[in-house]
This record gives structure tokens, sequence and C-alpha cells, in this order.
């Protein structure tokens, strides 16, 4: 099986650094415009199937990139994005500046990041999208040559600790996600290997 795993398009959050987290936050027309770029490069490929996280910028770049193809999207609450409760909204550098705070520590060593109130931690995240792979696809991977994933940036780099068999201080490690970046992963009895890295297409 042949995996496409692609952050969404951009969002006005995006454009200022504003946390987004489980916000639901539509797409920006650059970021429209970016997923149907993203769409006519991959129209010739064939997908049995697409995977999408539920909320908007993720279902929206979804369709976007299904464009006029009869593929079904299914939405799938393991790929939402990291929950960072009452940090949602927030600006990243000011939240990084304070070096108290634990998200001063979220890119940096990931490992030592400490969920806000109301958040979710990064070793919560790991699991539920660990068990979407496993039960989604490893268990299922010679019914499918070729399917795709659309979700968001924590939540694609923890799919990616998992398909490399990573620890949290590796959280963030291998390329840096553009809005629609597309990397392709071959999965064969539950092995992963990572064929190509975020590549984007505009």
């Amino acid at each position: 099986m042949e995996i496409y795993l692609v952050r969404h398009g951009e969002t006005d959050w995006n454009s200022v650094h504003r946390l987004q987290g489980q916000s639901d936050v539509e797409l920006n027309e650059k970021g429209r415009e970016l997923a149907g770029i993203t769409g006519r490069a991959l129209e010739d490929t064939e997908f049995d199937v697409i995977y999408s996280s539920p909320l908007m910028r993720a279902f929206e770049t979804a369709n976007l990139i299904r464009g006029h193809r009869n593929i079904q999207i299914i939405r799938d609450d393991r790929l939402k994005e990291l929950c960072f409760g009452d940090y949602e909204g927030g600006i990243v550098p000011e939240l990084m500046a304070n070096e108290a705070d634990p998200f001063h520590y979220f890119f940096s060593a990931p490992e030592k990041y400490r969920a806000p109130k109301g958040g979710e931690s990064l070793e919560a995240l790991c699991m539920r999208t660990a068990a979407f792979m496993k039960e989604t696809l490893e268990a299922h991977e010679k019914e499918y040559k070729r399917v795709m994933i659309v979700a968001h940036a924590a939540c694609n780099a923890s799919i990616r600790c998992h398909v490399r068999d990573w620890g949290l201080d590796h959280f963030w490690d291998g390329k840096f996600q553009k809005n629609c970046c597309v990397s392709r992963i071959e999965l064969t009895n539950r092995r992963y290997e990572m064929l190509e890295e975020c590549r984007v297409y505009y």
C-alpha cells in the first residue's frame, strides 16, 4: 500500500502564526489555491480512498485535492489536530517566549512539552494516530493500493513518528511541513518506508 500524507492548505490563522489546534478554522483563498494546485498535480494518481480530519481546513483540502473524481472521503476523529486547550488562538512566538512555560519546549524539545489546561499531550496524540494507522491501514493493507490522509502538522508529525518508530524527542525531525505538502510512504507487511517527504507542487 502506498500512503500519501498531506497537510491542509493555509488559513488566516496560519498566516499570522496563531495556534489552531482543534479550533475549526477554514481555509483562506491562498489555502484553497494551494489545494487546487496540489489536486491538479495528483489528478492522474489513483486513490482507493481518502481519510481526512473532520476539521474544516483539512476536509476542504481533501475535497479540493479530490476534485471531480469519485473517491470516497472518510472523516476520522483520530486525525484531528492536537488540542491545545487554553492556548488555542494564541500567537506561537509569544507563547514560546516564556521560558518558564512548557510550550517553550514544544518545537525545540517536544519530550518536555506538557499540555495546558484543557489540552492534549503529545503522548495522547501519538496513541490515537498510531491506533488509526494500525486499525485502519495496517490491518487492511492488502485491500488498498493507494490511500491519502489529509490532516495537520502535529498530527502528521505523530504519524511520521509511528512510521519511523521514533520517540517524542524526534517528534519534529524530518522535513518541515509546508501547507499542502505531500509525503509518500510505502507500507508492506506492516513495515513502512518513507519514499518522499514533504513535496510541494506550487
